[in-house]
């Protein structure tokens, strides 16, 4: 621990701790524009300058590293003179004419700066230059003549991301952002996460789907969990007159720390399909509005009577899951279901009840791996934040190596790329473990048996018996010829290497609805009544032609899908945006989503709209979902 005074308060920090961190403790205000909490300190733009006892110079306070016994002052004439200066240049760069910024108002790091130096105006000719406008983007425009030159895009891109698609070209006054080699940023390897425009002090970078529709201050905040796929990421959903406006990370989740994907950023704005509104009954061929008495009776009356089998979506909550099994085992269902499409979710589970225990690691375990094998799923295209796990340790000398029966886009990323058939990978994997192992496997028999480039498959051996720690991440988006003896093999190698494996589920609650006996989609031919609950979740085509022959069906749904369409009875449910729950996401952490939306009049949550189904059957629905999910084996442990 060092001390150190700062404006006349004494406090003591971590050795390491910067000057301007110590401030914060302190909870003295220090201005900055190219600081950030998660990237590393750059001290590009100068605005943290303060005075420092005994230097000769004004020291900037986010890369200076607080010493003992270190006098600090950060509200001189002297301090303040800088900050105006280097504002004015700022402002005289580049066309900052506020009153035309869609960040002007409250948003900007910028003028917000300014305005606490008490700043009206600049003393300094601008000199700027117009610059072009990008906005080839479908997410994100760029716009050059905002730009401050800080390079906290740069940095996040990079530093939290691993994508590097932005940069700098040019020198001084003339920098300027481009993406890879000046490609405008709709054509360039973008992949549409947003971070760095969440990141950008000012007008810069912005989001064309919320630009012009709210201030900070005239928004409502809400943080909430991303339900786009299995890792829940913590967001901050800003909302205004009911209407979602913006959706941002957030920095002090636990799991994601403020990273998040297009799915989770971008998608739930420019959502286009259709709502339901009012429960709807089949009578003389044709789907009509219906009340919820109406509909609720009918329905009860047709599932007392009838062999009914049940399908829910793993994007529905714990709470509206655990209904939907009451209901299912209280008539004896043929099947009890989910919407997942990949045999991969079963398999980890069955290995687990086999094994007693679980077996994956968490997230934050595989964040500073050296190493980095991936197979079973392109994850730059689904649960895109791992993938930025795994890229941002590249700089730092990690090895990715990917096995893959197809292109990802890993391809620019890992140091060996090994195309193997699904139907083989298991087997590649068991003699992959030999190898590792210093067995008698032939290397040079085993590329040939794969029909792989023995250097290639050398390298791989080299990078996973020389790395200190060795992440698996196990895909499950597409199926395995056998899933049971791909989940068998990666286990085994993965405990050879003494690694850390987790592997990717499915949607956000297929660890929930697993521990609750709800599995992958299985035939329903016995069963003359099919519940569908699913929530606002998309079909494939694949999946919904399973129910074409169904003799009668009943779904509850947000939007309008070929499911609804041939339904016999529809309930209207709401969105995931306008109701409460708990999740189990892929590593076991029971994470808390909340409503940020009002629903329609008469549109209920599913786990109410379950409910009410439970109620006409007259179905006694109680019980511990908490204490049933931590008891069932699963391969990560709940908490």
């Amino acid at each position: 621990m060092v001390k150190i005074t700062i404006d006349g308060k004494i406090t003591e920090v971590k050795k390491g701790t910067t000057v301007l961190n110590a401030a914060r403790e302190l909870g003295i205000e220090i201005p900055t524009l190219c600081d950030h909490p998660e990237l590393t300190p750059y001290g590009g733009c100068r605005m943290c300058l303060v005075e420092v006892e005994g230097a000769r110079t004004l020291q900037p306070s986010c890369t200076l590293p607080a010493s003992n016994e270190m006098v600090v002052k950060t509200d001189t004439k002297k301090v303040h003179d800088a900050r105006k200066f280097i504002l004015s240049m700022i402002f005289s760069e580049r066309n900052h004419f506020c009153m035309y910024c869609q960040v002007s108002g409250g948003d900007c790091e910028l003028q917000n700066s300014a305005y606490d130096e008490g700043m009206t105006h600049w003393p300094i000719m601008p000199n700027w230059q117009p610059y072009p406008v990008d906005a080839s983007h479908p997410f994100i425009i760029l716009e050059h003549n905002r730009c401050i030159l800080c390079r906290s895009c740069v940095r996040a891109c990079g530093e939290l991301v691993g994508n590097f698609t932005l940069g700098f070209e040019e020198r001084g006054a003339n920098s300027n952002l481009v993406a890879d080699l000046g490609l405008p940023l709709g054509e360039s390897s973008c992949v549409g996460c947003g971070t760095c425009l969440e990141v950008c002090p000012t007008g810069a970078l912005i989001d064309r789907w919320s630009a012009y529709q709210g201030k900070e201050t005239e928004v409502d905040a809400t943080k909430t969990i991303c339900l786009g796929c299995s890792i829940g990421c913590g967001i901050n959903a800003l909302t205004r007159d009911n209407r979602l406006v913006r959706i941002e990370g957030d920095w002090d989740a636990e799991i994601n720390h403020g990273i998040i994907c297009k799915v989770g950023r971008f998608i739930p704005m420019t959502e286009e399909r259709e709502r339901i509104l009012t429960p709807m009954v089949r009578v003389d061929g044709k789907l009509k509005a219906s009340t919820w008495e109406n509909a609720l009776s009918a329905a009860a009356a047709k599932i007392e009577k009838g062999n009914i089998s049940g399908v829910a979506s793993t994007r529905l909550s714990m709470e509206a899951l655990n209904n939907f099994k009451a209901i299912c085992d209280a008539f004896d269902a043929k099947s009890i279901s989910s919407t997942e499409e990949s045999a991969a979710v079963d398999a980890v589970f069955d290995y687990a009840a086999s094994s007693g225990k679980p077996f994956e690691s968490k997230i934050d375990e595989i964040k500073d791996a050296d190493c980095f094998l991936i197979l079973g799923e392109d994850t730059t295209k689904d649960h895109q934040v791992i993938s930025f796990f795994a890229k941002r340790q590249i700089p730092a000398g990690a090895k990715v190596i990917q096995i893959s029966d197809k292109s990802t886009g890993y391809d620019n990323f890992a140091n060996e790329s090994l195309m193997i058939e699904k139907k083989s990978q298991a087997a590649f994997l068991n003699s992959l473990e030999i190898l590792v192992s210093g067995g008698t496997e032939d290397l040079n028999k085993t590329a040939k048996s794969f029909d792989l480039d023995a250097a290639s498959l050398q390298n791989v051996v080299d990078a996973l018996t020389t790395s200190d720690k060795v992440a698996i991440i196990f895909g499950s988006r597409y199926d395995f010829d056998d899933a049971d003896a791909a989940v068998k093999s990666v286990v085994s190698l993965n405990n050879k290497l003494n690694g850390k494996l987790i592997t990717t589920k499915g949607n956000i609650n297929s660890v929930g609805a697993s521990s609750l006996g709800i599995n992958i989609s299985v035939s329903h031919e016995s069963a003359d009544v099919v519940i569908l609950a699913l929530g606002d979740e998309e079909l494939s085509q694949s999946f919904s032609k399973k129910f074409e022959s169904t003799p009668f069906s009943i779904v509850f749904s947000s939007y309008v899908s070929h499911l609804t369409a041939s339904a016999d009875i529809v309930f209207p449910v709401q969105n995931w945006l306008e109701q409460d729950g708990h999740f189990v996401n892929a590593d076991g952490h029971i994470l808390e989503a909340k409503a940020v939306l009002s629903a329609p009049d008469s549109v209920y949550s599913s786990e109410d709209s379950l409910s009410k189904l439970a109620d006409a059957l007259k179905i006694n629905k109680q019980s511990d979902w908490k204490k049933l999910v931590k008891e069932t084996p699963a391969p990560v442990l709940i908490s």
